[in-house]
């Protein structure tokens, strides 16, 4: 079984990633687990004539790298193996499409995201993603 969980760094991820540990006692095999960050593209146009694209991947990296640090440090404690990716693009767009790519048999989330006043405004990603999926979504309170 192959599960992609979206990980941003809040609680909420962290719940997920929990709750796939604790269901490799349940099911028949070990999950071939897939930690997926996105990182929101930075502005284009006029922010590269002062910022360089090494910059931005570097940051992009960071930032993501920061993002995964404690999902992976629980999957690393729990002797789970996984892959890590990080993604530059819309949140809910990158992780289906990630999910589709790797030819996921489910994702797990978290039901709320980092920041909850960019849900209200820009829409909730996890609600895009149940829409675009077309596999099982599951979400972790």
């Amino acid at each position: 079984m192959k599960v992609l969980i979206p990980v941003d760094g809040s609680a909420s991820a962290d719940r997920a990633v929990e709750y796939v540990i604790a269901s490799t006692a349940w099911l028949n095999e070990v999950p071939q687990v897939f930690l997926l960050n996105v990182q929101w593209k930075l502005a284009s146009g006029n922010v590269k004539l002062f910022i360089n694209q090494e910059t931005i991947n570097d940051y992009y990296r960071e930032q993501g790298l920061a993002a995964l640090a404690v999902a992976r440090k629980k999957l690393d404690a729990a002797g789970l193996a996984y892959t890590y990716h990080i993604s530059i693009g819309m949140p809910a767009e990158a992780i289906v499409q990630y999910a589709q790519e790797q030819q996921v048999d489910q994702i797990t989330m978290g039901a709320h995201g980092q920041d909850a006043l960019s849900a209200l405004l820009l829409g909730s990603v996890v609600s895009k993603v149940l829409h675009l999926a077309i596999m099982p979504v599951l979400l972790v309170k």
